[in-house]
């Protein structure tokens, strides 16, 4: 298992880079094929939106093939996809090739992610805040990898060296033996997950198809608190890539930053979100799920309002180190809660709620964007942190349904 694990984290390291590697090199692709904002921000669009696909389609896909089987498409897709971007083709072709980079990689997410809750036995939360750890230091360390390539004028191979990072970890699925779960990771073909007319529960209780089958194979009473997950892992991701990705243009009006300088303090912020998820995992597993994430998106409340509120450039660096550390192990250890109070669905329960994330990563973005053009700086921080207060609302109202959840499938 412990080796299932540490491959896991590597895929969650390819995926950070392949999040985050277009953003790092998009001046340079725009100025290479002569292009403006509008269609780079297609292009990111279109890998968005293969994203989405991938995530959706993940728990199909791992019915019909198995697990490992799964992760090797994704990987196949993304390898193959980061290879055709190293040849810089057409526009029209990079823009046709990049919902397949998307999907790679998004698919990726779902079935690498899934499997790890599903199969951890002990420490679940630990278990996947290792590998969101792995994702943090992904995208952490493209950037300065990226900017490096870029000061040698050499940019361009950013893609091929994901391609042959991608490549690896493929190899190393199709060839790697986990022992005794080896078995678990391949096809299975006795039913598909949430098709019952006879399913069973983690605690041994059978259910009818009438009441596993509902919606998607969700029982009914697990729907309202489904939905409330999703909402929040929406407004959650919505919220994390607004602040990332406003936050240099926020501190350079409001602090005078120079540029190096804001782009460093984003630095800070993802090195703060990686550090945290060291150690999240170990405090979710020893206070409780509930506990931890309630204390950290309460904690985030608080330092977002004290950003609004405070005007000096030290107080702000203290404050956004401090944000990435109540930040750090919310989406991996919400998406451990809400798989464990729905047993049985962990494929589907974790495309879905990534899925959400992803729409929320999209829209939200825009309307902080708006925000920082129609109004000022201070209205938009305020902005940020009523979606904060937000998901801390949404927090409560799931975890009451959670409780009501938990005695449901106790029964």
């Amino acid at each position: 298992m412990k080796k299932l694990i540490w491959l896991g984290c590597l895929s969650y390291l390819i995926i950070g880079v392949a999040h985050v590697v277009g953003g790092s090199i998009l001046e340079q692709l725009i100025a290479h094929y002569g292009l403006t904002y509008k269609d780079g921000g297609q292009w990111i669009m279109n890998q968005f939106l293969g994203f989405l696909v991938g995530v959706l389609l993940a728990p199909s896909i791992t019915a019909k093939v198995g697990k490992r089987s799964a992760v090797l498409i994704a990987m196949g897709v993304l390898t193959l996809s980061e290879a055709a971007y190293s040849l810089l083709l057409p526009w029209g072709w990079m823009l046709a090739i990049a919902p397949l980079a998307g999907l790679g990689f998004g698919m990726t997410e779902a079935v690498v992610g899934a499997m790890i809750i599903d199969m951890a036995k002990n420490g679940k939360a630990s278990a996947m805040s290792r590998l969101e750890t792995f994702f943090g230091v992904g995208a952490l360390l493209i950037p300065i990898a990226a900017a490096y390539l870029i000061q040698r004028s050499i940019w361009q191979v950013s893609f091929p060296i994901l391609a042959a990072m991608s490549g690896i970890t493929f190899v190393l699925w199709l060839t790697m033996s986990f022992g005794e779960v080896d078995d678990q990771l391949g096809y299975m073909p006795q039913r598909s997950e949430g098709d019952a007319k006879l399913a069973q529960d983690q605690t041994g209780r059978k259910v009818g198809a009438a009441d596993a089958s509902f919606f998607f194979g969700y029982p009914r009473k697990a729907l309202p608190f489904l939905l409330l997950s999703a909402l929040f892992f929406m407004i959650y991701v919505g919220m994390e890539m607004s602040f990332s990705n406003y936050l240099p243009s926020i501190l350079i009006v409001r602090s005078d930053m120079g540029e190096s300088s804001a782009a460093a303090a984003l630095s800070l912020f993802w090195g703060a979100m990686v550090l945290g998820r060291l150690f999240a995992g170990v405090l979710a597993d020893r206070m409780g799920y509930a506990k931890y994430l309630l204390i950290a998106t309460a904690g985030a409340s608080v330092i977002f309002v004290l950003i609004a509120l405070m005007g000096g450039l030290s107080w702000m660096l203290a404050l956004v180190a401090l944000s990435g550390l109540f930040f750090s192990g919310i989406f991996g250890i919400a998406l451990v809660y809400a798989n464990e109070l729905i047993p049985g669905m962990t494929e589907r329960t974790t495309s879905l709620l990534v899925a959400f994330g992803g729409l929320g990563g999209a829209i939200f973005p825009r309307v902080t964007g708006w925000f920082m053009d129609r109004f000022d700086v201070q209205s938009t921080l305020w902005y940020v942190s009523g979606l904060v207060a937000g998901m801390l609302i949404l927090l409560v109202a799931m975890l009451i349904m959670g409780r009501k959840q938990r005695k449901a499938i106790s029964i």
